[in-house]
Parts: C-alpha cells; structure tokens; sequence
C-alpha cells in the first residue's frame, strides 16, 4: 500500500521525468564519486534501477572501480570490458536493471570526444549523465550533463533548462 502511495505521489510530483532518484541516494552517490576520485580524478558508476515504461527509478550505484580495480588510475576513465560480468550478474541477481551511467570531469559536464564515441552502454536509449568539478558537492539537475544515446555516436543533450524536466532528484525519487 505505501509503495502505491508513494507511487502516485511520485507520479503528481514528477509526472514525465525520464529518471529519478531520492535526494538522499543522489547525494551518497555523489559523496562517493568524490572520495574515489579523490578529488582530483574521474570516477563514475553504472545507475541500476527499475523501469517502468518510459520512467527509469534509480535505487543503486555501482561503481565501476568495484568491478574494474584499475579503471581509475590513469585519471580518466578506462573500463576494462571484463567488468560487464559482474555487472550483468548483479542485475540478474537483484532484478535490477542498468537505469544509467554516471561519471564526473574536472570541469564543465560536456561531452568530450571520448564520451560521444564510447558509451559505457551503447544502447539506443541508455541515458549518461556527466558531473562537473569531480562532483565535490552535490549538484543538482539543470547542472549536470545529461545525454541520451541514440546510435551511432549520437546523442541527445538534455542538459541545462531540459535537465529539470527529464531527471527528478527528490524525496519520491
């Protein structure tokens, strides 16, 4: 029955959101992305969830230095495809899926080059979102980079203004 309210409180509150998260999981995810780059270094994590149509619902961070140990320590991040295992195992076992990815840049949430032309999911639809200065507070929305891919090394900037309509960070997240 909570879970029923909650829902359609959600539903009022952040009707067409392509994501959402709670502001408590957001800031902790954040929180975590800094301390593992340090500050001074690219950090990121695979977004797992639930969808439920066209809305994906945040509910975990999985961070990509727990599946790849050295995919930080050049500075920037280089994923070692063997880590897509244990992902996938996690979701399988979790009834999770990859909602998203996220990763910080020491400056702007722009899309570098490197970004456009490898998505850590190269899905049609996989949603990437980008935080700026090694996430060291927390930021909202409409400050982040937000891209949706859509093949062949395109994607769709939700960034700025549209980040408010498409990535609700909230207490119904």
């Amino acid at each position: 029955m909570i879970f029923s309210i909650r829902a359609r409180i959600r539903e009022f509150v952040a009707p067409n959101h392509l994501l959402s998260i709670s502001s408590g999981l957001w800031r902790k995810g954040l929180a975590e992305l800094n301390q593992r780059g340090e500050g001074q270094r690219e950090s990121g994590a695979f977004l797992l969830g639930i969808l439920a149509g066209e809305h994906r619902r945040i509910t975990r961070f999985v961070f990509y230095n727990d599946l790849d140990p050295h995919c930080l320590d050049s500075g920037i991040i280089v994923f070692d495809g063997s880590g897509y295992g244990p992902l996938w195992e996690i979701c399988r076992k979790d009834n999770l899926k990859v909602i998203a990815d996220v990763h910080t840049h020491p400056g702007a949430p722009y899309q570098s080059t490197a970004d456009r032309d490898h998505p850590m999911i190269a899905q049609l639809g996989h949603v990437a979102l980008i935080v700026p200065e090694f996430a060291h507070r927390t930021f909202v929305a409409n400050q982040l980079g937000i891209y949706v891919y859509q093949g062949n090394h395109k994607w769709l900037n939700y960034s700025g203004k549209a980040a408010k309509k498409n990535f609700y960070i909230g207490m119904w997240g």
